[in-house]
């Protein structure tokens, strides 16, 4: 993977405003913060967060992936004011599931999910190198 930054752009924070990466993709359905048996275990935006980024994990470790190989996340949120709010904790999550892992990402605010209880839907995209 390479990561794409031109020289004169600040550098962002969170995240890489561009990616370029050759070998099989892997993508993921909207995954929300539910556990195993589809039940909430927060109904806080930074827990779901932080459990839907789980789950996306466990998916893509069904394909020999992992943070390292994510590319591209897209994130929808039912509260944009709350999840500016939770910045803090959902970056402590973040560090502590994907470490220093910063894919491309886009954030879009929403009415609702199909998942009532669900704050937080995210789709990814990995690359894994052949």
């Amino acid at each position: 993977m390479k990561i794409l930054q031109p020289p004169h752009w600040p550098r962002s924070k969170g995240y890489s405003n561009g990616i370029s990466a050759r070998g099989r993709m892997i993508f993921t359905a909207g995954v929300v913060g539910w556990d195993e048996a589809e039940r909430f275990p927060s109904h806080t935006l930074a827990g779901q967060f932080a459990q839907a980024l789980v789950n996306t994990l466990e998916i893509l470790a069904c394909d020999g992936a992992g943070p390292q190989h994510i590319v591209r996340m897209t994130c929808y949120v039912t509260d944009i004011d709350a999840y500016r709010a939770s910045l803090g904790d959902i970056g402590a999550a973040w560090r502590e599931i994907m470490g220093r892992n910063f894919p491309t990402m886009a954030l879009v605010a929403v009415t609702a999910l199909v998942e009532r209880q669900a704050l937080i839907e995210i789709e990814t995209t990995a690359v894994v190198e052949q």
